[in-house]
C-alpha cells in the first residue's frame, strides 16, 4: 500500500506573530477623531470641578488662616527652586482619576517638582493630582472638634462613600509626611510614611528635621500677624526660624538705618578732615 507523509502539526503550519503584521499602516491615516485620546484630554480639569461648596463643613476660622501663612511665608526648601515649590491651603486635592468628584480639603499642602503660576489668570482652582502628575509632600491637618476623629484615622469609612482622609493620604496618594498640630493641647505630631502604613515620629523638642527639603519644623512662640502664641514654622540647620514677610521687612528698614548712619557718620569725618562729602559723588 502507498502510503504519504503524515500531515505536518499545526505550530508547523499556522502562521507566527512574525507571518502576520503587527500594526496596520492605514490606522496611522485615519481621522484623528478615531484615535484614543490620551487621560489627560479625557479626564476632567480643575475648570471643570467645584472648588468651593457654599456651607460646606469644616471651612478655615481665623486661626487656621493665620496658621497656613505662618507656615507659608517660612518656607524655603534650600534644595529645590522656589519656582517649583506649590504651596496651598484649604484648596481642594483631587486625588482619583476613578472618581473625578471625590477630593479632599488639607489645610495646607507642600508640593515639590511642579511649577508655581506668575500670572493671576493661571492660578489653580484646585488641585488635580492626575493633570499635575505629581502628589503632596507634606499634608497639614489643623485639629478642631468637628475633624478631629477623622484628622486622626479614627473614623471608618462609610459603604459607598469616599475613602476617609486618612485613608487618601496614607494609602491612594501616599504622602511621606502627614502632620497634625493640635492648638487646643499644643500638640504637634508627624506621620512618616513608612512601607505602606504611617508611623508616628518622635519629636524632641517639638521640631522635626526634614533632610529630603532641608528644612525643620517646629513650634515657635511668638507674635504673628498681631496674634501671640505657639505657631508652627520652618527653621534652617543652622536651628533658626526662617523669616517671615514682616520680619524681613523689618531687618530690610534696620539694614537701610544702618547704612544711613555709616554714611552720615563717614561725611561728618570726611568734614573734620577739612574735605567736602559731597564732591566725592560728583
Amino acid at each position: 500500500m502507498y502510503q504519504t507523509n503524515p500531515p505536518l502539526p499545526p505550530s508547523e503550519t499556522m502562521p507566527t506573530m512574525y507571518d502576520l503584521p503587527s500594526e496596520e499602516l492605514d490606522d496611522f491615516n485615519l481621522p484623528e477623531e478615531f484615535h484614543p485620546k490620551s487621560p489627560l484630554e479625557t479626564m476632567p480639569t480643575m475648570y471643570d470641578l467645584p472648588s468651593e461648596l457654599v456651607g460646606e463643613s469644616g471651612l478655615p476660622d481665623e486661626f487656621h488662616r493665620i496658621q497656613a501663612d505662618a507656615l507659608t511665608q517660612t518656607c524655603q526648601p534650600a534644595n529645590h527652586p522656589l519656582d517649583q515649590v506649590f504651596i496651598a491651603s484649604d484648596l481642594n486635592l483631587y486625588y482619583d482619576p476613578r472618581h473625578p468628584q471625590w477630593y479632599k480639603r488639607p489645610d495646607w499642602f507642600l508640593v515639590l517638582g511642579v511649577s508655581r503660576f506668575t500670572q493671576q489668570e493661571d492660578l489653580r482652582l484646585s488641585y488635580l493630582v492626575w493633570q499635575e502628575g505629581i502628589a503632596p509632600f507634606m499634608v497639614v491637618e489643623l485639629l478642631s472638634p468637628t475633624t478631629e476623629q477623622e484628622d486622626l484615622g479614627q473614623t471608618l469609612r462609610e459603604v459607598n462613600k469616599p475613602p476617609t482622609k486618612w485613608q487618601v493620604y496614607e494609602q491612594i496618594l501616599r504622602i511621606p509626611y502627614y502632620v497634625i498640630f493640635d492648638r487646643y493641647t499644643n500638640r504637634l505630631r508627624v506621620f512618616r510614611l513608612e512601607a505602606t502604613r504611617y508611623q508616628e515620629l518622635s519629636l524632641p523638642d517639638s521640631r522635626l528635621w526634614l533632610a529630603e527639603v532641608q528644612l525643620g519644623l517646629g513650634i515657635w512662640q511668638g507674635a504673628f500677624e498681631g496674634t501671640t502664641g505657639l505657631w508652627l514654622r520652618w527653621y534652617d540647620a543652622n536651628g533658626e526660624w526662617f523669616p517671615t514677610y514682616q520680619e524681613e521687612a523689618a531687618k530690610e528698614r534696620l539694614r537701610a538705618q544702618r547704612a544711613e548712619l555709616k554714611a552720615a557718620q563717614l561725611a561728618e569725618k570726611l568734614r573734620s578732615l577739612g574735605l567736602d562729602p559731597d564732591s566725592f559723588d560728583r
